[in-house]
Formats: structure tokens, sequence, C-alpha cells
């Protein structure tokens, strides 16, 4: 909850820990690694806000939520800001008492078949008439399979779990014909869990659907929403200057880069002050977790998700990623 009449930067900074919302069982968004840290894309930008705010990207209290308490988490106080693969959508960011951050990971749905089974990666939503297809409750995934099959003028079962680890079960046992959700979880799944000697196939290869994923919190509150949102920002900036993790602490002051560049890691001209948080606060995101290309590449490459070529690219090099000027 906030302080009394004061934004919710105010009570983190008073509570000197991020509440942040994280699934815990997304494969390379945000797991337990075997020494039980949480581990991930996601779990690395709650750790790139608490670095902006606090100084720490230690400083995180990570709230596992299924998707069903994901949103009254938010609503409620309980998490400062929910980092859990969660689609930006209208009817979320109106009804629901939410505002939405930067996409983070450009995603789309897809549907994960066995080979055995007559699938491939050009099979269709057309080849799924009569089939059981599951996934988890309490998603923009549900709606789109079910618009996807009335498009398509086929008959599919839906069996929905609170829990994709659930899910996933019941596709190795056969309970489950198809799965699907996001493309990035389907990937994580069949490079973690493919049984030896079976192979599972992601199709189609034109998503179903437009997913933008990215941080989420709550509503009316733009101080707030600032520094989440700049938070992402200055990791996308880094980027593109060339700032990472390993000389963050020498821009400023170094003529070889820019006065953006200087600006955002706390030299002249630096706005961070003006948000609330100290003049280096970006520097420290940087430092400690980062660039996006770092963050992105340390956690989502070893699955095979590359950011060449996709959506997920730099503006510059053909993709969705942008952030605007830090002037």
């Amino acid at each position: 909850m906030t302080a009394e009449g004061g934004s919710l930067l105010e009570t983190v900074q008073e509570r000197g820990t991020l509440n942040c919302g994280v699934s815990g069982a997304a494969v390379a968004f945000s797991t337990l690694d075997p020494a039980g840290n949480m581990v991930g894309f996601d779990a690395d930008f709650c750790r790139a806000v608490a670095a902006a705010v606090l100084g720490d990207a230690e400083a995180v209290n990570f709230v596992a939520l299924t998707a069903a308490e994901r949103f009254t988490a938010v609503q409620s106080g309980d998490i400062d800001v929910l980092m859990r693969n969660t689609t930006w959508t209208q009817s979320r960011d109106t009804d629901v008492g939410m505002d939405f951050g930067p996409t983070t990971y450009y995603d789309g749905q897809q549907l994960m078949g066995k080979a055995s089974d007559g699938f491939s990666g050009s099979s269709t939503v057309a080849d799924l008439d009569g089939a059981t297809i599951c996934t988890k409750a309490g998603t923009t995934t549900e709606k789109n399979i079910g618009d996807a099959a009335e498009a398509a003028g086929i008959t599919i079962k839906l069996q929905t779990y609170e829990d994709f680890d659930i899910v996933t079960d019941n596709f190795i046992s056969g309970a489950c014909d198809v799965v699907t959700t996001d493309g990035s979880a389907l990937v994580g799944r069949k490079a973690q869990q493919q049984p030896e000697g079976e192979e599972w196939v992601i199709f189609p290869g034109a998503p179903i659907s437009k997913e933008p994923l990215g941080p989420t919190y709550g509503q009316n509150d733009s101080q707030w929403a600032d520094v989440v949102n700049w938070t992402v920002y200055a990791t996308i900036i880094a980027s593109e200057k060339g700032i990472n993790s390993s000389n963050a602490s020498s821009v400023v002051g170094n003529d070889s880069y820019d006065a953006e560049a200087q600006r955002l890691m706390g030299g002249e001209g630096e706005l961070q002050s003006l948000m609330g948080l100290s003049a280096d606060a970006f520097q420290q995101v940087i430092s400690q977790v980062g660039n996006y290309d770092e963050i992105y590449s340390r956690n989502l490459n070893p699955v095979g998700l590359t950011r060449d070529g996709s959506s997920n690219a730099g503006w510059e090099d053909g993709g969705l990623i942008y952030a605007p000027p830090a002037r």
C-alpha cells in the first residue's frame, strides 16, 4: 500500500524492498534455480526496478502468482509491480484497474503438438478439429483459441488448469492432444521437458494473436509509472549506446559517449533526480543487472529465443524494441 497521500515510490523507498509479482514457473522468464534464486527475464526486470529505486538489485521480494491471482495482487497493493508475462489488452487497461508499462517482450500465441500425432510446423488451426486442447486458466489464451476455432469452423474441447505445469503433465501423458500459450513459453517447455525420442512441434508459423508482455502496476500513480517505465527504457537506450554492465560506471565524464548517454548514467543534465531517484539510478541498473540485450541474451538465448530477425530486435535492426529519448 502507498504512504498516505504519496506515491508508491516513497513507500517502496521507506520499506527498503520491492514486492515484485512473477510467475515462478515460466521457463526462462521466472523460475527458481537449484539454489532457490528466482531467475529469468521477468525476474531480472524486477531486479532492474529495485536497482533504480533502492540502489540494490537484490532488494526484491519475489511473489509467485498464478494467472488468476496476479491482477488482484496489483489491485490490492500486495505487490508494487507485476512482471509476469502479462498481455497488455484494452479490457485490462480499462476495466481491471491497472496501468501497463513498455512492452519488454513481443510474443504471440501458438500451439504445440506431437509429431507422432501428425502435427508439424506447417500445421494450422484447421487441423485441430475434434482435438482436446489444454491451456492455463485466467489468460487471454483461452479466448484467443476459442475465437480461432470458431473462425476456422472447427470444434475443439478446451481444458484449462490453474498451473501450466499441470497443462504440460497432461500433454505428456496424452490427456491433451495439443497445448497452447505464448510462443516463448512453448519454446521454453519444449527445451526443458520434451522426452527423449519424442518430437514436439510448435505451430502455426504466424502466431494467432498479438501478446505484448511487460510490467503492470496500479493505475493513476504517474510518478511510479515513470520510474518503472524509464527503468525499462534505460536498459534499451543503454543497449543502443553500447553501455553494459562492464562499462556503465565509466560513462560519465568519458567523451566517447554522447550527451544522452551521459545524462542517463547520471552526468550533467540528468533527469533521474526529478523523478525521485538518485542521479546514478540507471547506472546502478545497468551495472548490477545489465542492458536490455544482456538481460535478453542471458535468459532467453539458452532456450532458443534469439533476438535477430524477431520483433524483439532493436528498432535499428528492424525490430520493435524502442525507447523515447532521454532528454
